[in-house]
């Protein structure tokens, strides 16, 4: 790839399911770099393959499409250009769009109520005086805060902007009229992810409503009886109050009717073990209760806790049971789970994201080695699937995508390291040795997937081999592996990223003393580190970084939890030489590496202070560094920044390596 090709890179959302399975629709959006904006459309096509995908809207971004129960209606969300997204609703086979809400920050998440006769929506709502089009930020009251979960990074102060649950009653005749007024549901509590239950009276949502939720992670499955004339508290259906000690992200209603699956997360008894808690299935047993479904004992998890990881966004009901998507050394595996125990491959070798099953057939969105996301379509009693889109096809035409290749190697402990290389074109540069860039993933607890990555193309393309893997601390092998760096970071993890490049360097296409580094967000602190622990690598990017675990915690949006669960509270002596031993900050002096440093100015996630300060300390040392800072981005820039900083991030990063490590 070059940086242009950004505008190629076409990502299909999680589709929607038609209710007899022979359509599919699904948002399909790219960067553009001449509006500088996010684009996309829906897309219908139908599930057997006899036709080509055509567009079915033609907005300037469409995207969350959702079907109505009975068939005849999606409602999406619709972004004008600059503007904030609303609920638009449009006949299946097209026609004119009618817009349903004027929420004033957005709204999200649509769901048709199972009787399609409602609508349920999350939006945010802000307090009295704030976040006005019109108005003048810097004259609004001073906000008062009390918690530790006050903003977050990409959302800013959350809590004078809480989301809530709305519900609208659909018109009969939608479009003839003024909007339908929408009912603002809850209030105090923010609410995140939704789901109907079958008696179309009753919302499940996922809220931290407990005594303690400003000092832990957990959140709790409540259900709330949403008609006009009913009481409209959250009755809590695991409770945190009561021991519950997971953290929900999604749920939604088994198909039998027997209750609740959910995908959640158990954060321990103090709330907050989050390292490498895996996320994992559970299915919580229901029953009709005077005021409304109660719960039936606790959630029974159907996945195992130290294996299985499972993918936050993919979540569907099958007859038998669930389909999920499970992190699996790189890929994102579609499974269907049963309550029976039994299970079965439905998508493999690839990225899955999103799922909807109706009527025996099953879709989801994927992405490859040479894809940043395809359409598939599966028969579920069969497991025959079939490709639905080439979104791709003009990437891939420009000839400027390179295969990567499966690393396995061994560690100086044993320990085996998994990755990836991949390099240049050799008609263009030769067999080499070439110049190798060592890329290092963000989280830690997070993976390098075989998913089309757009960094990794364009350092190929420009001459690089590029070497890539998930040492120990990553997702996707097991809770031993993602726990081992807790309270020791820099050390089984700096082994494996190195051992990994070894292991590369063995290929003679590599040249192994022409050699850089680079990461962002936990991949910038093992940069950082090992710029302190070597000078074997001839130049280093530092993006986003993790660098100073002592000031991160009262700078970062989670740093009253991060740094203290993963490297140490530093509460005794002890506790702070061993947080000073795992901090590239503590060690600045031992670096004489030349360092670009990337960071973004609303980056509340990894605060701009933790690059701005390992840029100085270089400078102050004589060590050749340069800091290149991004107004108005946060810690997404790579993934959902502006187009066109995106772009301009990408014509640094190569300058950078073309002065330090030229082809």
């Amino acid at each position: 790839m070059i940086p242009a090709d950004l505008s190629l890179l076409h990502t299909p959302g999680a589709p929607a399911l038609s209710p007899d399975g022979r359509w599919a629709v699904v948002a399909r959006t790219a960067p553009d770099l001449s509006a500088d904006e996010y684009v996309g459309r829906l897309w219908r096509m139908p599930t057997d393959g006899s036709a080509a995908p055509a567009p079915l809207t033609r907005g300037h971004r469409d995207t969350a499409p959702v079907f109505s129960p009975d068939g005849r209606w999606i409602a999406f969300l619709r972004a004008e250009a600059k503007g904030r997204p609303q609920i638009h609703l449009v006949e299946a086979e097209g026609g004119e769009p009618v817009r349903l809400t004027d929420a004033p920050l957005g709204a999200s998440s649509p769901r048709f109520s199972p009787d399609g006769r409602s609508l349920a929506f999350v939006a945010r709502v802000p307090e009295e005086g704030r976040y006005l089009p019109e108005g003048d930020s810097a004259a609004e009251a001073p906000r008062h805060i009390t918690t530790y979960t006050y903003r977050n990074d990409g959302v800013g102060f959350r809590q004078d902007k809480k989301p809530q649950l709305f519900v609208l009653e659909l018109p009969a005749q939608p479009g003839e009229g003024e909007l339908p007024v929408a009912r603002q549901i809850t209030a105090g509590v923010e609410v995140d992810h939704i789901a109907w239950l079958a008696d179309s009276a009753h919302v499940a949502v996922v809220a931290a409503r407990h005594a303690r939720a400003d000092d832990d992670l957990r959140a709790d499955v409540s259900a709330v009886d949403v008609r006009i004339d009913q009481d409209h508290a959250l009755r809590p259906l695991t409770d945190a109050d009561r021991g519950s000690t997971l953290a929900v992200a999604a749920t939604i209603e088994a198909a039998d009717g027997s209750g609740l699956w959910l995908l959640a997360q158990d954060m321990g008894t103090a709330g907050r073990d989050f390292v490498a808690a895996q996320t994992g299935l559970f299915h919580l047993a229901l029953t009709d209760g005077a005021q409304g479904p109660e719960a039936v004992g606790t959630p029974e998890r159907v996945t195992d806790a130290d294996a299985v990881d499972l993918d936050p966004g993919t979540l569907a009901v099958t007859e038998d049971g669930v389909l999920v998507g499970e992190l699996d050394r790189g890929t994102v595996r579609l499974r269907e789970l049963r309550r029976d125990g039994s299970s079965r491959d439905l998508l493999t070798g690839l990225v899955a994201h999103g799922a909807e099953y109706a009527r025996g057939t099953v879709v989801t969105s994927a992405a490859g080695p040479l894809t940043s996301g395809e359409v598939h379509a599966i028969e579920l009693s069969s497991g025959i699937g079939r490709r639905l889109t080439d979104w791709s096809a003009p990437l891939r035409e420009t000839g400027r995508l390179r295969e990567p290749r499966e690393l396995n190697g061994t560690a100086p402990d044993g320990y085996p390291v998994h990755g990836w290389l991949v390099t240049p074109d050799p008609e263009r540069f030769g067999s080499g040795p070439h110049p190798t860039i060592l890329m290092i993933h963000g989280g830690p607890y997070a993976q390098y997937t075989v998913g089309l990555f757009d960094e990794v193309q364009t350092l190929a393309e420009a001459g690089y081999a590029v070497v890539y893997g998930n040492p120990r601390g990553a997702a996707g092998y097991g809770r031993a592996h993602g726990r081992s760096i807790r309270q020791a970071f820099g050390t089984v993890d700096a082994v494996d990223v190195l051992a990994l490049l070894d292991v590369a360097l063995t290929d003679p296409a590599l040249d192994g003393e022409r050699v850089g580094v680079m990461g962002g967000s936990y991949g910038g602190y093992m940069t950082a580190w090992l710029t302190t622990r070597t000078d074997r690598f001839r130049a280093a990017i530092v993006e986003r970084g993790f660098l100073d675990p002592v000031s991160f915690v009262g700078s970062s949006d989670i740093g009253w939890f991060f740094g203290l669960e993963y490297v140490g509270d530093g509460d005794t002596d002890a506790d702070r030489a061993a947080v000073a031993a795992q901090s590239p900050m503590a060690q600045v002096h031992r670096v004489t590496t030349p360092t670009l440093v990337i960071h973004s100015e609303q980056d509340w996630r990894c605060p701009v202070e933790q690059g701005q300060r390992w840029f100085v300390e270089l400078k102050r040392r004589g060590v050749p560094a340069e800091l290149l800072l991004f107004p108005g981005e946060g810690h997404e820039l790579t993934r959902s920044g502006r187009p066109k900083h995106r772009e301009v991030r990408f014509d640094h990063v190569l300058r950078w390596w073309a002065e330090r490590l030229p082809v």
